[in-house]
């Protein structure tokens, strides 16, 4: 039996699905009531009440406790740090706590934007990146201090179907070629390691099976740094290789960070890598919305 926080998400929602594929009995957490599509049974449940939080995880009594759910934003603005410390630190050391208090071993969901370890570490580049990296630190004192086996797994920029904030740059680009609009563009030269959904899932099912993780931090990306600008060209080539891209025609975002993982580690301990060739991901990505919007033209 598992319990998947932010079940209703992007990574979350593909987790579930992997999950009851390999026949687990699984138990999804989101805000707001779901309606179960592959079997699972929903709780709704606000992280950030640390009552609620551990009346839940004390009434299903995982044997695994996939701590998935957060605010996920990369604005630079500081109108975001209070919902990023609500969520991330706040949900997720209540999630600990009650881990930590039913025994629940745990995959807490950290991410690749996070300061890496050492004294010539860069502060975090955002409120989401400072609240991912306390979180992780909170984490990493449970398991020194009181033993709770918990694993933090960092993924990168993670793409794919079925990804619900549509501004993100692969299913933004996607949806305006798919319906013959032109998209706005940053000179979208900052530098990320971008990962297919279901390599991430892979990760965190095996983090989920096996001990050899506990107490460590992983990256979860390809180990490869590729411009957005090139994100963006491969997109055209699928969709509409008859036109080009303009980029330079929105402003860059403020203070953008390469990100990349070190995904060895990951290898040793987990036995994990990433198969899904780029090309293969988003052409996968694209038919997905494709086949979302001649959905929606049948039925209009």
């Amino acid at each position: 039996m598992v319990l998947v926080t932010g079940a209703a998400g992007f990574i979350g929602s593909h987790l579930v699905t992997r999950l009851r594929a390999l026949g687990a009995e699984v138990h999804a957490v989101s805000r707001r009531p779901q309606q179960a599509r592959h079997g699972e049974i929903w709780h709704a449940a606000h992280l950030n009440d640390a009552g609620e939080t551990t009346r839940l995880v004390q009434s299903v009594r995982p044997s695994v406790l996939f701590h998935v759910a957060g605010e996920v934003t990369g604005s630079r603005s500081d109108e975001v740090v209070r919902a990023t410390l609500e969520s991330n630190v706040i949900g997720g050391v209540n999630v600990l706590a009650a881990a930590h208090e039913s025994g629940v071993k745990t995959v807490l969901t950290g991410s690749i934007e996070e300061p890496r370890p050492g004294n010539d570490q860069a502060p975090p580049s955002s409120a989401y990146a400072m609240s991912k990296w306390a979180a992780t630190g909170y984490a990493q004192l449970y398991h020194r201090l009181w033993d709770l086996p918990v694993t933090v797994l960092r993924p990168s920029m993670v793409y794919g179907p079925a990804q619900p904030d549509t501004t993100k740059l692969v299913p933004y680009v996607t949806l305006c070629l798919l319906r013959g609009q032109r998209p706005r563009l940053t000179r979208a030269t900052k530098l990320a390691d971008w990962i297919y959904v279901d390599d991430v899932v892979d990760a965190f099912v095996l983090a989920g099976e096996s001990d050899k993780a506990i107490g460590h931090t992983l990256d979860i990306g390809t180990g490869l740094k590729t411009p957005a600008h090139e994100i963006v060209e491969r997109l055209y080539r699928i969709v509409d290789p008859s036109s080009k891209p303009e980029f330079g025609t929105t402003p860059d975002r403020p203070h953008d960070i390469t990100q990349v993982g070190d995904i060895t580690p990951t290898a040793d301990l987990l036995g994990w890598h990433p198969v899904t060739e780029l090309d293969e991901g988003l052409r996968r990505t694209v038919d997905w919305y494709a086949s979302q919007e001649s959905h929606k033209e049948s039925r209009s």
